[in-house]
């Protein structure tokens, strides 16, 4: 593959969009048939997505597999959904239904949207003329600044409290926590209460509560999400009988406030909405993990999953294997603390195996601030990493602006990430570059700027 703008430290890097254009323009040179992808998730909303695959029965058909399992995959995390549609290909439907299923290569995926959706995965296969019509909805969240609020930002390696009082932060702080670690709730519950009750005691009183936070959001309640991975697994009751609810309970012990949770991608859009006074905005923070959130053109939260950690962005396969999902090439590492850390000793730079992330994040970042280029090459390499996802992104986001957020992106390091995001995105994708700007705020929302947008999605009674 050549690539225009090459990843330094990544010399097998294949970047999906580049990827999705060589296979269309491949496929309507050799003559193929058109294939719709649709996805079905609550109350009937439905994404779809049409391309154009080589002809059943041609000796294209593992190229379409892959090629089609791979734009599924991004669906179901970029969209949600528990029922997948293959409209025009059996052959198709068929292997994805294998890969998609209990034994399956993605069985992870197939048990990860059961859950969610609380109901049974499956593919189906359709005529091609009996393909799904599109039905998405969205909604207004957010913005709201009046009254004394808490803002709450869950992070894998930090949690992030502001005080917000008439729309003013008078009250921000980091503290260091490891949950992911944990497998007791009571860890979690009593840091989270910690963070609260710190927050509260600087506001006269509390109008309402406002949660960002790793990972899927129904009705104020998780899911599924990293932050709680080892009480998920290792005590299963200990999920369901306190962490589903843990923002409701706590919200409880203030009185009776509203509480609104989201997805912490969603915040990091609505933030770079807020900021921006704009729409069609999508929000990346890079931090433990890859969290994606997106403002549509009216200014509203789709209720799409918008979880790009695990969406594909490199085709190779030899790529590093997310440890959680069991997939290769997937967002998490390449835009979170993982990446910087995956890419260190290509660069040269040993790190501490007994160190957490968090530490090991701090020694490149440490480097950095000293000019050390092995560093800055860790940067650059993430950049074009990013430069060529964005364009992958707008296959399924209409994006005007791309706001990036968290810790990965402090510093100078950030700053030399943006200029190769922007360098790989121009060169490779002009059209694209013409109407979508990447913006790296200041350091400090970059640091806590979700906290406070967090506080803003409650509307108080």
């Amino acid at each position: 593959m050549n690539l225009k703008v090459n990843a330094p430290l990544d010399p097998g890097y294949m970047p999906m969009a580049v990827v999705y254009r060589d296979f269309q323009n491949a496929v309507k040179t050799a003559g193929g048939q058109k294939l719709t992808i649709g996805l079905e998730r609550n109350n009937g909303l439905t994404s779809v997505l049409t391309i154009d695959v080589y002809k059943d029965g041609t000796g294209h058909d593992e190229e379409n597999h892959e090629f089609v399992e791979r734009l599924v995959k991004t669906l179901l995390w970029a969209r949600g959904g528990y029922k997948v549609i293959i409209a025009g290909s059996k052959v198709i439907a068929d292997k994805i239904k294998a890969d998609y299923s209990i034994g399956g290569s993605r069985e992870f995926d197939c048990n990860e949207m059961s859950n969610i959706y609380e109901a049974p995965f499956e593919v189906i296969n359709v005529p091609f003329d009996q393909a799904p019509a599109q039905n998405e909805s969205s909604a207004p969240v957010g913005r709201h600044l009046d009254g004394c609020r808490i803002g709450f930002d869950a992070g894998g390696s930090d949690r992030k409290v502001s005080a917000v009082v008439e729309g003013e932060a008078t009250y921000s702080e980091e503290v260091v926590w490891f949950p992911k670690l944990q497998n007791d709730p009571q860890y979690h519950y009593d840091g989270i209460m910690d963070a609260m009750k710190t927050a509260a005691s600087k506001m006269p009183r509390v109008d309402a509560i406002g949660v960002s936070t790793a990972g899927c959001v129904v009705d104020n309640r998780i899911k599924t999400s990293s932050l709680f991975l080892k009480v998920k697994k290792e005590n299963p009751e200990a999920f369901e009988k306190v962490v589903k609810n843990i923002y409701i309970d706590i919200a409880k012990e203030f009185g009776d406030i509203p509480i609104e949770v989201a997805n912490d991608g969603d915040v990091t859009a609505l933030a770079g909405a807020m900021d921006l006074g704009d729409t069609n905005v999508l929000g990346i923070a890079m931090g433990t993990s890859e969290a994606g959130g997106y403002v549509d053109g009216s200014g509203n939260i789709t209720g799409w999953l918008n979880e790009l950690a695990f969406a594909p962005c490199d085709y190779n396969k030899n790529a590093m294997v997310d440890e959680w999902s069991g997939d290769y090439g997937c967002g998490v590492k390449y835009f979170s603390q993982d990446s910087v850390i995956k890419l260190a000793p290509a660069a040269g730079i040993e790190l501490d195996e007994s160190a957490s992330p968090a530490e090991k994040l701090k020694v490149v970042q440490g480097l950095m601030a000293q000019g050390d280029e092995r560093a800055a090459k860790i940067y650059e390499t993430i950049g074009v990493y990013f430069g060529y996802a964005v364009a992958y992104y707008a296959l399924f986001y209409d994006i005007k602006h791309v706001l990036l957020m968290g810790r990965v992106s402090s510093g100078e390091g950030g700053n030399i990430l943006l200029k190769y995001a922007q360098k790989a995105l121009s060169e490779e994708f002009p059209e694209l570059a013409d109407k979508i700007t990447i913006h790296l705020p200041d350091e400090s929302s970059r640091r806590v700027g979700q906290s406070i947008a967090a506080a803003s999605l409650p509307k108080i009674k």
